[in-house]
C-alpha cells in the first residue's frame, strides 16, 4: 500500500467527544499524521476519541507509542481512547504487544462512540 492511500479524517460528535477516522497502513511515514489528528482534538478540547481503524490493514510500533501517549495524555484530561478494529491483523498486534489490556478495543463504531459519547451525554 502506497503512502498516498493513508488518510485521516476528524469528526466531532459534539461536546468533547471526536472520532478519528484512518484508512491504509498506519507506519512510521503516516504517523505524525495521526499525532497531528489527535493534537487538533486536544487543541478543540477533545478528551473522548475513537479511533476508527477499520480500514487499517497494518499499524506498527510508531503508531502504538503515540497511541499510549495520547491514551495517557487524554485520560490525564478526564478522557480516553478507545480503537475500533475487526481486522485480525491489527488485533493481533495488539495482543502481541499487550495493549489489548491497557486500550479500550472494541469491534464496531457504534459501540466505541456509546463508549466515550454516552447517550444522555449532552451534544
Amino acid at each position: 500500500m502506497d503512502v498516498l492511500d493513508f488518510s485521516v479524517n476528524t469528526a466531532a460528535l459534539g461536546g468533547d467527544a471526536f472520532i478519528v477516522t484512518i484508512t491504509g497502513e498506519v507506519d512510521l511515514h503516516t504517523a505524525p499524521e495521526l499525532e497531528h489528528a489527535l493534537d487538533g482534538v486536544v487543541g478543540l478540547g477533545g478528551t473522548a476519541v475513537a479511533l476508527d481503524l477499520s480500514e487499517v490493514s497494518f499499524v506498527d510500533s510508531t503508531v502504538l507509542g503515540v497511541l499510549l501517549r495520547y491514551r495517557q495524555r487524554l485520560h490525564d484530561l478526564g478522557g480516553e481512547v478507545v480503537v475500533v478494529t475487526q481486522d485480525r491483523r491489527v488485533l493481533r498486534t495488539f495482543e502481541v504487544t499487550g495493549l489489548d489490556r491497557v486500550i479500550v478495543i472494541e469491534r464496531r463504531l457504534a459501540d466505541a462512540v456509546a463508549t466515550i459519547k454516552p447517550a444522555d451525554a449532552p451534544v
